[in-house]
């Protein structure tokens, strides 16, 4: 198919925070494309598609990563810094193309290269697939943190998994959410290397061996791990680092050796077996699924993972393989662990297996070497996500991890019974092993226990995790306990996703916001200023338009862009109150109903995000939501003052174009559950407002902006921790409010099913009888909170002048800030904002 030219109108204008777009620039960027096309994809101009296109664009910018990725390689091998090493089972990276432009200042250039050949760059951008490998906060707060630390110079590599299929596509089917694999890889990935020369053997089963040479674990099975590279730019300082995520293999003798005839096919095809290891991501947020495919995903990216870290602190200068440090000792001087939650926990029962058992350390020096060398990072509190592995399962998988975890735990109980004589009770308390019908290791135990660090994500989370969860842990060792509240990368979260609200700030305070972002504080100068009130105000309401548009293209719903944008967009869980959400929107509609001829302040009400295809409750609520909008949004009665919107398929890209949207931020779990969030920080940063209670971040986000700027409602972690000793009774505020009654009679019913009355008999149930997140007893608080939302929104300027103290207040939540306080206070390395040289720049 052949291009159309595209008219001067069409043409977006030069951003100055997209780099600037040379003559000389752009005219190698044609050329390149034009090359790509020709030797790289074989295609001829008049028989080449969109596909072919985003592919000779994506290899064209790709070039200009690839000497800087080099240099930076070498720059680590002779500077031989300490290196940090974040293993996660998941990257959430969304899409790599635009990241990659604005991270090297490529995109005004390329936005005009691609225009002088009749292409639309944004039509290229929408054919690339999102890198789904993760499940929400998790793998997208590892994403984010890969950005800052290539931006703050440090030698970082991420490690995890190259999932063959990543978090499954939502289909939305009669209301009910149905899932569909996501075969992101279906037509290639233009930003990955595979590294078959850095192959490494993982070992599954086996026995143990106890012999007078040492301990030897034998007649295992092998699996090998195919690394896959993919760059990773920091912002502007010519920095790129690594991401390298392992594959499964099998290799060539699997199943042969122990060859029987006629079995030869057989023995091919059980390939699969082995390599299914990399398959598939495990769609569950917050929840633990103790599969033996799971674990051994974890072990797998673990074993890989070290004998990668062994291997580059062994070796010296860049290209050589000769060893040059023999000892391991000087381990935790070169290298950091960082585990992100337990799932890579692993790492430390390994780690001890190679000082123990290759290096020939003694105990005491392998386990120094391995707490100096691990920390780790809590990610929940919610106990039906802490991973509890039985011992049979690590006994048949692990035999000698097992062992390794057996001691660790011996020598950690010795100390606490040394500490504390008779106290049996925290013996049991504090063991890693979990007596009871079925033995289990706790991880985070083993975690706490193998770590030199210990941080949950938010100050309250953390106060949380010593109050509670990890009390006995830290009375005994409370110098392991810190806190570091997460953030986001303001390149993806603003200057990508909003280029004109970032440009609106750079005209007034510059720049160098992007790489410092508490010089949004500069902002409060501004906070009376006409001209940035009708700018801030100008920019979301285009946001708006342009979202409506993509609405009305994708989802054929016509919307009102005047309207309040209400949005909540996240994993949907009982614990972060779509709910609630539901009885607030229920509420509104029955008073519009009531006095139709009232000036009601008119809401799009939006709520996105996935459900665990097995979490049959989190199934049922998505149902719910798009039932209600099927009866709102057809009374005539209510008309466009009230929509109801289920945003089917919410991932990174979709989030990118719904945050700079977005009037109003729903942040409303019940108090002490949201270990942090950081969908919450996005939407202040792009110009929302939050609805929000007092857990997780939204506390800090009140600190910094002004608890006055937010809208808090609801208990506190006090109020909850008092209504657990004392008794939650929802029927107590069911029979107390009628607006509540009349909500969940409707849903109980069948107002909202008229063809299935009993549709949501479950939903009804639980919240009536039990409940764990207290959905009621927030109900009314909530109620009068979103009144004073509605009366501030009637106020355009007001609420704009909100708006800027919002943004005003963001500093803090940049990942930026989050990594300098990981790698100071944790891995004990300098961040820099220093540039490197450039490839073509002249070698220091």
């Amino acid at each position: 198919m052949m291009p159309k030219p595209l008219t001067d109108q069409d043409k977006r204008k030069q951003i100055s925070v997209r780099g600037l777009a040379g003559v000389e620039n752009v005219s190698d960027l044609k050329t390149n494309f034009n090359r790509h096309l020709h030797f790289t994809l074989v295609k001829d101009r008049n028989v080449a598609t969109k596909r072919d296109y985003y592919f000779a664009l994506a290899n064209t910018v790709r070039d200009h990563l690839v000497g800087r990725w080099i240099r930076t390689q070498q720059h680590y091998y002779e500077k031989d810094p300490k290196r940090v090493y974040y293993l996660s089972l998941e990257f959430y990276m969304g899409r790599t193309l635009q990241n990659t432009m604005v991270n090297l200042a490529l995109e005004n250039a390329c936005d005009e290269a691609t225009y002088q050949l009749g292409l639309d760059m944004e039509e290229l951008q929408d054919i690339e697939e999102d890198a789904g490998l993760g499940n929400g906060g998790l793998g997208r707060l590892a994403a984010c943190f890969l950005d800052s630390m290539a931006s703050l110079g440090l030698a970082a590599y991420g490690y995890g998994i190259r999932y063959e299929f990543g978090i499954f596509n939502q289909k939305i089917v009669n209301g009910w959410q149905v899932e569909e694999a996501d075969d992101w890889l279906r037509y290639g990935n233009p930003w990955e290397k595979a590294r078959p020369e850095y192959m490494r053997p993982v070992h599954f089963y086996g026995r143990v061996e106890h012999t007078p040479e040492g301990v030897k674990w034998v007649d295992t099975q092998v699996v090998l791990a195919l690394p896959y590279d993919t760059p990773v730019p920091g912002y502007r300082n010519n920095v790129v680092n690594t991401m390298r995520l392992w594959s499964a293999k099998a290799p060539c003798d699997f199943n042969l050796k122990d060859f029987n005839v006629g079995g030869y096919i057989q023995a091919v095809l059980d390939r699969n077996l082995a390599e299914n290891i990399s398959r598939v991501l495990y769609p569950n947020d917050n929840f633990f699924e103790g599969k033996e495919l799971r674990l051994k995903q974890e072990y797998f990216v673990v074993a890989a993972t070290l004998q990668d870290i062994v291997r580059r602190f062994k070796s010296s200068k860049f290209g050589s393989t000769e060893v040059v440090r023999v000892d391991l000792s000087t381990l935790p001087d070169k290298v950091a662990i960082q585990l992100n939650d337990t799932h890579p926990a692993m790492a430390i029962p390994e780690l001890m297996r190679i000082l123990l058992d290759t290096e020939h350390q003694k105990w005491e020096k392998a386990w120094d070497i391995c707490t100096r060398t691990c920390a780790y990072t809590n990610h929940t509190v919610l106990p039906e996500a802490l991973e509890r592995w039985p011992t049979d399962l690590l006994q048949n998988l692990l035999p000698r991890h097992l062992e390794i975890i057996y001691e660790i735990n011996r020598r950690h109980l010795e100390r606490i019974a040394k500490l504390y004589p008779g106290d049996q009770d925290r013996l049991r308390r504090m063991s890693l092993v979990e007596e009871g019908d079925q033995k289990k290791i706790n991880m985070a135990h083993l975690c706490i226990v193998g770590s030199h660090a210990v941080n949950g994500v938010a100050r309250i989370h953390s106060d949380i995790l010593k109050a509670t969860l990890f009390k006995d842990f830290y009375e005994v060792d409370p110098h392991k306990f810190q806190n570091k509240t997460n953030g986001i990368t303001p390149r993806r979260w603003l200057v990508m996703c909003n280029p004109g609200l970032a440009e609106v700030i750079a005209e007034r305070i510059g720049e160098d916001y992007i790489r410092d972002l508490d010089q949004l504080k500069k902002l409060l100068a501004f906070v009376d200023d006409d001209s940035l009130i009708h700018d801030i105000a100008k920019v979301k309401q285009e946001n708006k338009l342009k979202f409506s548009a993509y609405l009305e293209e994708h989802y054929k719903v016509k919307i009102n862009p005047n309207s309040m944008f209400d949005v909540q967009v996240k994993r949907i869980h009982e614990y972060k109150r779509q709910l609630l959400n539901c009885l607030h929107i229920i509420t509104l509609y029955n008073r519009i109903k009531k006095e139709p001829n009232k000036n009601w302040t008119p809401r799009t009400i939006m709520i996105g995000g996935k459900a665990a295809p097995g979490y049959h409750t989190a199934k049922l609520i998505i149902r719910l939501i798009t039932a209600i909008g099927e009866i709102v949004n057809h009374d005539t009665v209510v008309g466009d003052r009230l929509k109801v919107i289920f945003l089917e398929n919410y991932k990174v890209t979709l989030a990118e174009k719904i945050i700079p949207a977005s009037d109003l931020s729903e942040q409303i779990s019940t108090a002490g559950t949201e270990a942090s969030g950081t969908g919450n920080m996005k939407f202040m940063l792009n110009g929302a407002l939050t609805i929000g209670t007092m857990d997780g971040a939204n506390v800090e986000m009140a600190e910094e902006a002004g608890e006055e700027n937010l809208f808090i409602f609801g208990m506190r972690v006090d109020d909850v921790d008092a209504m657990d000793k004392s008794g939650y009774d929802a029927m107590d505020y069911y029979n107390r409010i009628p607006e509540l009654k009349q909500a969940m009679d409707q849903i109980a019913g069948g107002f909202f099913s008229p063809d299935q009355h009993d549709l949501f008999k479950d939903i009804v149930n639980m919240l009536l009888h039990h409940d764990r997140f207290k959905v009621f007893a927030d109900y009314e608080a909530y109620i009068k909170c979103q009144e004073k939302v509605s009366a501030l929104y009637k106020n355009p300027k007001e609420w704009t002048k909100m708006v800027i103290h919002n943004i005003a207040g963001c500093g803090k939540f940049s990942s930026d800030r989050t990594i300098s306080q990981y790698a100071r206070e944790i891995w004990g390395m300098e961040p820099s904002l220093e540039r490197i040289p450039a490839p073509d720049d002249p070698r220091q």
